[in-house]
């Protein structure tokens, strides 16, 4: 299995569940909608130095981007994101820095006008 590209490293707290964190924890895999502005984005986490983050935690993570290209000239260091379920805010987190971006940008438009 190919490993997914490491656009951003991201620090991320996921709000307990009685304060309306999610029920389950994060997990290496996970989809949720990352929001930051006004939208939200196709994203997939990677964690770092943990296997699962339970609600109430916070933990570091990569965070590879569907679409990167839509991503380069708008995000940077020391942004803030929230993480949703729906419409429900799940947790929050801010960008640490960006790793690969810029190089997944030109590989996905290598790859598209192939």
């Amino acid at each position: 299995m190919a490993q997914l590209a490491r656009d951003i490293e991201v620090e991320v707290t996921l709000l307990p569940t009685e304060h309306g964190g999610a029920d389950a924890p994060l997990v290496t895999g996970a989809r949720p909608q990352f929001y930051y502005a006004g939208t939200d984005w196709v994203a997939q986490f990677t964690l770092i130095d943990a296997e699962r983050v339970p609600p109430g935690h916070t933990a570091r993570a990569y965070v590879t981007l569907v679409d990167p290209e839509e991503h380069l000239k708008r995000l940077r260091a020391g942004m803030v994101f929230l993480l949703r379920h729906g419409q429900r805010i799940v947790g929050y987190g801010r960008v640490m820095r960006l790793v690969d971006l810029e190089a997944s940008t030109q590989q996905r438009g290598r790859l598209t006008s192939a």
